[in-house]
């Protein structure tokens, strides 16, 4: 394994993070709710387990109101007991043609704890970049070793690995503080 390899595989590893974080981020609820508060929620469709938005059309209404509309009539019972039971904070309405969630506005406490939860994710994000700097330094260490790198060369890589590390834990904390804003703007 090559100096290059150990860098693709650097940015590979920190592009995962700052994704993972991104993903993270969707499932906050905001001022504004977003259907991808309802990503995880399944239901049993011909006993295989299925995202809502695989059995109707799940829409963002307006700010504070999601609506399920299922494909089939006879679904709307399972999609309320699943949404009961992923416990995202708020009572199921059906009327018999649709489920309608209507979330309240959020209150200060819950924007600062959304903002807590955010920071947490950045957190685990900077974890994950580290370890993959720890891995991509001991491979440098590995090729010094063996010989096939010299002492100078494998400094060269160490701080280099270091910089990307540096640049990505940066790009964490902004897309964190630019979360936090968002969140705890009214």
């Amino acid at each position: 394994m090559q100096l290059d390899e150990i860098y693709k595989h650097q940015k590979e590893g920190n592009s995962k993070a700052i994704e993972a974080l991104k993903k993270d981020f969707i499932t906050l609820r905001s001022g504004k709710v977003s259907t991808a508060i309802l990503d995880n929620v399944t239901i049993s469709y011909y006993d295989n387990p299925t995202p809502l938005n695989q059995v109707g059309s799940v829409l963002a209404t307006d700010a504070t109101t999601i609506t399920i509309a299922p494909w089939e009539k006879n679904l709307l019972s399972d999609i309320e007991k699943a949404i009961q039971n992923a416990n995202i904070g708020v009572n199921p309405n059906n009327d018999g043609e649709v489920i309608k969630l209507f979330f309240p506005p959020m209150t200060t406490d819950q924007r600062k704890d959304s903002a807590k939860k955010a920071k947490g994710m950045g957190d685990n994000a900077k974890i994950s970049v580290r370890n993959v700097r720890k891995d991509a330094n001991n491979k440098v260490k590995n090729l010094e070793k063996d010989k096939e790198i010299t002492e100078d060369e494998s400094k060269k890589a160490q701080d280099s690995i270091q910089k990307e590390t540096d640049n990505t834990v940066s790009k964490i904390e902004a897309l964190v503080k630019d979360k936090e804003s968002e969140l705890l703007k009214i």
